[in-house]
Formats: C-alpha cells, sequence, structure tokens
C-alpha cells in the first residue's frame, strides 16, 4: 500500500519570511511539480517525510500525494534540504510520476556476510560505491541490491557486473564500475629518536654505538656548564687573594 501524504497548498508570496513562517507552524515548505503540470507550493508534514527518508525504500518510496482542489498523484521525494547545524528538514522536492513509465533513480547496494580475504587473510573489506543508478518501472524499484560478499577474497574486486541482474532493471552505472574490494592493512611507521636520527646521518655513514644510546647533551646546557665553572674559578681566586 502506497504511502499517503496530506499536502496543504501555500497562498501568498514564496519567500524566506514565508517558508521561515511555515516551519513555526511545524510543518516544511514543498513544491509539488511534472508530469506536465503547473507546480503547485504546499506544506508537509516533516515528520512524516523524515520517516519516510529512513523507511526501507527510502527516497525511492512511492507515494499518494494528495492536494486540496486537486486530483491525487503518484509522486516521489527527488531532492530534501536539512538545516547544516541541526540537520532538520528545511524542504523537499515532490516530483510526480507516471506507473507506466520508466525512471532513473540510485538505489543502495548491500553487502552481505564476510568476505574469505576478511577472515582468513587479515584485509580489510572496502565498499567503494554505496548506491547505483539504475532504470526501472516505478513498480519495479527495488528497496536495495544484494550481493553476497562471502567468497570474496584479498585484493579482489566486486564491480558491478557481478550485482544481481534481471530484466526488470536495467543498470547505468558502467558494469566495469567497482563496488567492493578486499584491501590490506598497511601498517603504520612510527617515528623515534633512532630513525630520526638514522634518517639525518650522511648515506653510508654508520653512527657509533654510544650515540644511539647517548646523545649529545644541547649546547644550552653545554653553556650553562662553562658559565658556572668560570665563576667559581673567580670565587676561589678572590679567596687566596683574601688569605
Amino acid at each position: 500500500m502506497a504511502e499517503v501524504v496530506v499536502a496543504k497548498p501555500r497562498e501568498g508570496k514564496f519567500n524566506k519570511n514565508a517558508a521561515r513562517r511555515v516551519r513555526v507552524a511545524g510543518k516544511i515548505p514543498a513544491v509539488l511539480y511534472g508530469s506536465g503540470h503547473d507546480p503547485v507550493a504546499v506544506e508537509v508534514d516533516p515528520k512524516q517525510i523524515s520517516r519516510i527518508l529512513y523507511s526501507e525504500t527510502g527516497h525511492n518510496t512511492i507515494l499518494d500525494v494528495e492536494v486540496a482542489g486537486l486530483p491525487a498523484t503518484k509522486a516521489m521525494i527527488v531532492d530534501w534540504q536539512r538545516e547544516p547545524i541541526k540537520d532538520k528538514l528545511i524542504h523537499i522536492d515532490l516530483k510526480r510520476i507516471a506507473l507506466d513509465k520508466v525512471l532513473h533513480v540510485r538505489v543502495r547496494v548491500k553487502l552481505l556476510g564476510i568476505p574469505i580475504g576478511v577472515k582468513t587473510e587479515g584485509g580489510v573489506l572496502d565498499q567503494v560505491l554505496r548506491e547505483v543508478e539504475v532504470e526501472c518501472l516505478p513498480a519495479d524499484i527495488p528497496g536495495h541490491i544484494d550481493v553476497d560478499v562471502s567468497e570474496l577474497g584479498m585484493h579482489q574486486v566486486l564491480r558491478v557486473s557481478g550485482l544481481p541482474h534481471s530484466e526488470k532493471i536495467k543498470y547505468l552505472t558502467s558494469e566495469d564500475a567497482t563496488v567492493a574490494h578486499v584491501v590490506t592493512i598497511r601498517e603504520e611507521v612510527v617515528a623515534t629518536p633512532e630513525t630520526v636520527e638514522g634518517a639525518a646521518a650522511a648515506p653510508g655513514t654508520a653512527a657509533a654505538p654510544g650515540d644511539a644510546a647517548a646523545p649529545a647533551e644541547p649546547e644550552v646546557i653545554k653553556k650553562g656548564k662553562g658559565e658556572a665553572a668560570e665563576a667559581g674559578a673567580k670565587k676561589d681566586a678572590g679567596a687566596g687573594a683574601k688569605k
């Protein structure tokens, strides 16, 4: 059963102040357009739209949009905007659709299983494409495309050509595009005093065995010791003069 969205027509000026008043009233502004009809400015319930966007079919959900004074129409959410700080919905675009005409939509790819390359070879599964673009009739839009990756070994690649294919959907994303692969974990080289000294040394010159264990004192410390020794000598000379 299709989700029913009741949209209330907006009247008057369509500017920032008007949109703000809509949001203050607990709704969000929206536009319904497409299929050769004039666009209609409406307001909808943000909670219902958020629930639809986070559902299994997400933005590919087919809706029955009811606007007062207009016949009900099939539509989909094709664009939405969120407030960047609080992540609240602030606007959506609804596009009318015809059930007998193909659509271009993006569908989520869901990876199932744990690859052999991860289980036995210590690799990491890296998903490169999380969505693919397909062409199909509205009724044939899949909620997500499932693919089993349990046989994927180290350095092996899953491409779009390896996703489930059927006569109902046509992939618009390149068949050679990488969906996922198993990669190695790179070891991080941590810099140590010894490695820094070794990098600073001239090429082909070996450091003395004691150099790494007993690094030279900083120059400022040497200077301090020298001043202290000089002060002690002057003191001794003064004591001898008094005698």
